[in-house]
């Protein structure tokens, strides 16, 4: 293949570093899609990139897009974005010595043959003990506000994350490895 460029259907920060840290070239396209679906964590995860995807793929026909999607679980509840301060702590202490699993959808429409291909990651994510001084410290730095799980642990609240099972980049919110597995089954070079 030629032309080697992707539509990311994202206005994600991490997700577009994560991008250029592989070397792709990209243009984010970011769309506006309705969020709201039951289901457990890794369908509606798989479910929303796809729908993310598409969207952008009618925005930019005969390109290749990427969408994705990502939330966390702990304790049999799934965890998105924290609506505001007190959302977040009730996360941070859900998930204050706990386990919790990342679940990440990703979708790659093709943009010569328009087919989808929709993948799943998931990442074992073990957490220690937060008081709920230290969680209102993070939480007023601002940066849980805008991640599935109220946490980075890229940033700040990787002082929480005592191990990891599987892809940390999943867990940043793009699983490398799979947009690369992607990428070359359609033909791409990486």
């Amino acid at each position: 293949m030629s032309k080697q460029h992707l539509i990311l259907a994202s206005a994600s920060p991490r997700r577009r570093e994560l991008l250029s840290l592989m070397g792709i070239s990209y243009t984010a396209c970011p769309v506006d899609v309705d969020e709201h679906m039951t289901g457990s964590p890794d369908q509606v995860v798989q479910a929303l990139a796809k729908r993310k995807a598409e969207a952008a793929a009618r925005l930019h026909p005969g390109e290749t897009v990427l969408g994705s999607d990502t939330l966390v679980s702990c304790a049999g509840e799934t965890l998105g974005k924290p609506r505001d301060e007190a959302d977040a702590l009730r996360m941070l202490r859900l998930l204050s010595g706990n386990v919790n699993t990342v679940f990440t959808g990703v979708c790659v429409i093709d943009g010569r043959t328009g087919q989808a291909d929709v993948r799943l990651d998931q990442t074992e994510v073990h957490f220690v003990q937060v008081n709920d001084q230290a969680a209102l410290r993070y939480i007023r730095s601002g940066e849980p506000m805008d991640k599935a799980g109220a946490y980075g642990v890229q940033g700040m609240g990787g002082m929480f994350v005592s191990s990891i099972i599987g892809s940390p980049s999943n867990v940043i919110g793009l699983p490398m490895h799979l947009v690369r597995d992607m990428l070359i089954s359609i033909g791409w070079e990486l």
